[in-house]
């Protein structure tokens, strides 16, 4: 009994040092402050977790909070040194370094404590992008149903052009209770993006089986139409290049390629411009020489 006391008056003692150094800090100019934030956590997560005891979830409470008060304060520093000029799309100026270790620090404090998680993948990929990926592999692992987590980490992927890698993320958290169907249609679109059509449209194919929501039908079909679109205008710019490379120059009409065209099972209609999915004719761009959606189609274009 005088030993869990004992316990309980180290962590009280603890929690009210620290209270008396954040409101320490508070009390200081930017600079001083600033570079009291910069210093490195001494203790690690697990050490930190045996320190606190039951009272994990109030210390990464606080650490949580100390992770938005930094940004915060990193925020009112870059302002006052620079006009009040500051570019919420570009965190790499502020230099928070610490952010990453303070929000390891509350997330390992409670594995169960999802926004920090949530806002590390919205704010470190500027700043450190293997770091915003390994906390939510950590996230994942310590809440494996939550396919929020998937979703950050698979656009955490795309945004780094990995596609292969964003589309298994997806596809992964698609399987779990409660995910939204459009999961495994981002899955497939960034098989899309990643140049591997054919999965991609195997994939819409399926998710379209297995929905009886229109709306996710309708979705899916234009995702097809737009994926059909991609291999026509592919198949088009080749025979464009082609009879560039034999005449010399580009078409200046539809009408010089629209037998080569045909033969490669494309439709056109009576002026040999080809079809799009949609029946809409393409157009030519570049003086003939590259081809693109007309304005009028209603070819997704995105």
């Amino acid at each position: 009994m005088k030993k869990d006391y004992l316990l309980v008056l180290i962590i009280t003692v603890g929690l009210s040092v620290a209270a008396l150094v954040t409101r320490w800090s508070d009390a200081q100019p930017h600079n001083t402050t600033a570079q009291f934030a910069e210093e490195p956590l001494y203790l690690n997560g697990p050490a930190m977790k045996r320190l606190t005891l039951a009272f994990n979830g109030v210390a990464a409470d606080w650490y949580w909070i100390r992770s938005l008060q930094y940004v915060g304060r990193k925020i009112v520093a870059f302002e006052d040194s620079h006009d009040g000029r500051f570019n919420l799309n570009d965190l790499s100026v502020l230099d928070l370094r610490a952010l990453p270790s303070l929000l390891r620090m509350s997330t390992t404090l409670d594995p169960q404590f999802m926004e920090p998680y949530y806002y590390g993948a919205v704010i470190l990929p500027d700043i450190d992008p293997a770091a915003a990926i390994s906390l939510l592999h950590q996230g994942i692992a310590a809440n494996p149903n939550q396919w929020r987590l998937y979703q950050h980490l698979g656009y955490i992927y795309w945004q780094r052009h990995e596609y292969e890698k964003a589309s298994e993320v997806y596809a992964a958290g698609a399987q779990l209770p409660g995910a939204p169907l459009w999961m495994m249609a981002i899955s497939a679109r960034m098989k899309a993006e990643g140049g591997s059509r054919g999965a991609a449209r195997e994939m819409y194919r399926h998710l379209g089986e297995a929905s009886n929501d229109e709306a996710v039908k309708d979705m899916v079909a234009k995702q097809i139409t737009r994926l059909d679109s991609l291999d026509e205008r592919d198949l088009i710019s080749k025979t464009l290049r082609e009879y560039a490379a034999a005449s010399g120059r580009c078409a200046s009409s539809w009408r010089e390629v629209a037998s080569t065209l045909r033969a490669r099972g494309l439709r056109s209609d009576s002026y040999g411009a080809p079809l799009d999915p949609t029946g809409t004719p393409y157009r030519l761009t570049k003086n003939g020489c590259e081809v693109d959606l007309d304005e009028k189609s209603a070819v997704p274009k995105s």
